[in-house]
């Protein structure tokens, strides 16, 4: 009985660890109503014409490297990574983004498994930004093609 209860117990635990990792990285959508969702080459070129690139990680992760000519803008999320998420929960200076909001503007962060930039192109839809660029695959799409950091 001792050794059939254990195996329940192990199983369990290793059920709830696993739902657990699932839940941790839970991927944004693909799409932004609102909001053009764009690729690192795409984002490249935009960023050539001068299209300005907010990068919503930590301020610690934009220290370590960051796309060249990037502004970091943190968007600091306590609400859960869901596309119905309560944005009130969380914290992002609009102050901080650029002060044309018919000029276009592209968000990023760490890639599909961050909502960050998700949930700031969101926010600044609601505060009145016309042409948002969502770069779904962040940094490391960025890195992953070899271009410019610092």
């Amino acid at each position: 009985m001792k050794i059939k209860l254990s195996l329940i117990s192990s199983l369990f635990v290793f059920g709830l660890m696993m739902s657990l990792a699932v839940a941790a990285t839970i991927e944004t959508p693909t799409a932004l109503k609102g909001a053009e969702v764009i690729d690192a080459t795409k984002a490249k070129s935009l960023i050539d014409s001068g299209i300005k690139l907010i990068d919503t990680r930590i301020a610690i992760e934009f220290a370590e490297a960051h796309i060249k000519g990037a502004s970091n803008v943190p968007y600091k999320e306590k609400s859960a990574k869901a596309v119905d998420f309560d944005a009130a929960q969380d914290t992002f200076d609009l102050a901080k983004l650029p002060g044309d909001k018919n000029a276009g503007i592209i968000f990023q962060c760490n890639g599909p498994e961050c909502w960050k930039s998700y949930k700031a192109a969101i926010a600044a839809q609601k505060n009145g930004y016309k042409k948002i660029y969502w770069f779904r695959g962040g940094f490391p799409e960025w890195k992953s093609k070899g271009y410019p950091t610092e």
